[in-house]
């Protein structure tokens, strides 16, 4: 990610933490009507909670883009996490869909083609750690 990929994404996610709430309700409700058995994942899960922890979540990633190698190692329990409740390699690829589209709602024109890209690039590269982590973890 180049430095202009990480201002953008900072840029366009004050568009987004104004409508937290309705960001991670309209992301859930995308993620369940891409794949609708990701719901079983979340069958014990407080979704009240579970919303407010995946805007926090992604609140601190934006804050620390520039500094990924202190990312890495929370990536990567995440990535050990979240394969110990069921998450699988290609379900990654489900949650960047919905979260790019959640972000082209919340941000109507403000999610350029540029903004896009950023926002693709950094989800991949952060998600490519936490399944990498996960895959280690299966394979010890």
């Amino acid at each position: 990610m180049t430095p202009a990929q990480v201002e953008m994404i900072r840029t366009s996610w004050t568009g987004v933490d104004p409508i937290a709430d309705v960001a991670a309700t309209l992301f859930y409700e995308r993620l369940f009507d891409l794949d609708p058995t990701l719901r079983r994942l979340f069958r014990r899960t407080d979704m009240a909670q579970q919303k407010k922890i995946l805007m926090q979540t992604l609140a601190v990633v934006v804050r620390s883009l520039d500094r990924l190698d202190q990312l890495v190692p929370a990536l990567e329990g995440l990535g050990r996490r979240h394969a110990g409740y069921g998450v699988r390699a290609a379900h990654y690829d489900t949650v960047g869909e919905a979260l790019l589209w959640t972000l082209r709602e919340g941000l109507g024109d403000g999610f350029t083609p540029d903004v896009r890209e950023a926002w693709a690039e950094a989800y991949y590269t952060l998600a490519s750690v936490m399944i990498g982590a996960a895959q280690g973890e299966a394979a010890a």
